[in-house]
């Protein structure tokens, strides 16, 4: 008797790079003796034997329902847009890294009933690769050049390729094409050039490049001299700078203290009307000790040259002179100078 059955039994496994395309194949047979309705169902089975198996996808009643699976929502659809006529293979696009599992067709007529397991890997192309020397680019040392590529499914392999000159790597050099180190020992001159690391792996390559300059060994103990005179330049120079400054701040310092001293030690200046009251009261007391008879060399003296403003004064306040009772003595024996005694007048004022 026969019954339902899967005729696409070639391929098993696929594997696409990320991006790409693939159709998993599901053809069948429908027999005379299937009658109920035709059922077919895409589901994806899980690693983890714990998850349910979920349906991606399904053609029931002549309907397809594609809304199952929301991670592949508008990237799969049935290659054949009417299954029942025995292709029932199902198209995923844009394919990402997720999507790598077991899928299982099932095509049901009751009361045939076949399926089909399909593994699908979905590897990353290698990408962002990156070049990088290690170690110091002198003749006589060892130079490690290193290839790293940021994305790629393993298993990635690397390669080093010599761009100028020769193609060929020197002689000395160890690669590893699993690390993707390039280990160049007792560097030399000739040794300088362009190097190219080429990441592959099964879907895919990516390629990046580094420029290798190997140069004489640095003169260390010129750089270390230079390096503590300069130092010692910028500290003689510094201290230069911190002396001239702190000189400064004591000059100013001195200037104020001096400023302060001499505002502080000289005494107000004296006022024109005390100076003539001090000159009028010396001649008071010289005139009250001398006798009239000795007077007279004072009267060629004009008695404008004292200071006029201590007699600005009202006539009231003006001090009257009494002439002195006491008989004075002979002041030209004495060698004193006579004083013109000032005599009040009847208006007040002084003669």
């Amino acid at each position: 008797t026969r019954s339902l059955t899967i005729t696409s039994v070639d391929q098993s496994m696929f594997e696409k790079a990320q991006g790409e395309k693939v159709t998993l194949p599901c053809t069948f047979e429908l027999s005379e003796e299937d009658e109920g309705p035709l059922d077919i169902e895409w589901v994806l089975i899980p690693a983890d034997n714990q998850k349910r198996e979920q349906i991606i996808i399904m053609y029931a009643v002549d309907r397809i329902y594609n809304h199952y699976y929301a991670a592949m929502t508008g990237r799969m659809q049935f290659t054949n847009l009417d299954p029942k006529s025995g292709d029932g293979s199902l198209d995923i696009m844009n394919l990402k890294a997720a999507d790598t599992g077991t899928y299982q067709c099932k095509v049901k007529k009751a009361p045939g009933v076949q399926s089909k397991k399909i593994q699908l890997t979905v590897l990353v192309k290698p990408a962002r690769t990156k070049c990088s020397i290690e170690g110091s680019q002198e003749i006589g040392k060892d130079v490690t050049l290193k290839c790293v590529s940021q994305e790629g499914s393993p298993l990635l392999s690397y390669d080093w390729r010599r761009v100028s000159g020769t193609q060929n790597l020197p002689a000395t050099s160890v690669l590893n094409k699993n690390t993707g180190e390039l280990l160049l020992k007792n560097a030399s001159r000739e040794n300088s050039g362009t190097y190219s690391c080429v990441a592959s792996n099964r879907v895919g390559t990516d390629e990046c490049s580094v420029e290798l300059n190997v140069t004489p060994p640095v003169n260390t103990a010129g750089i270390i001299t230079g390096a503590i005179i300069g130092t010692l330049l910028g500290l003689s120079v510094l201290c230069s700078l911190i002396f001239c400054f702190c000189k400064k701040q004591r000059e100013k310092k001195y200037e104020k203290e001096v400023h302060h001293d001499i505002r502080e030690d000289v005494p107000p200046p004296k006022s024109r009307s005390s100076t003539a009251r001090s000159y009028i009261g010396s001649n008071r007391s010289s005139l009250g000790s001398m006798s009239p008879s000795n007077m007279e060399g004072y009267t060629k003296t004009p008695y404008s040259q004292v200071p006029s403003e201590d007699f600005e004064r009202a006539p009231a306040q003006t001090p009257a002179f009494a002439p002195s009772k006491v008989a004075a003595p002979n002041l030209s024996r004495m060698g004193a100078v006579p004083v013109m005694i000032p005599a009040q007048s009847k208006d007040g004022s002084i003669v």
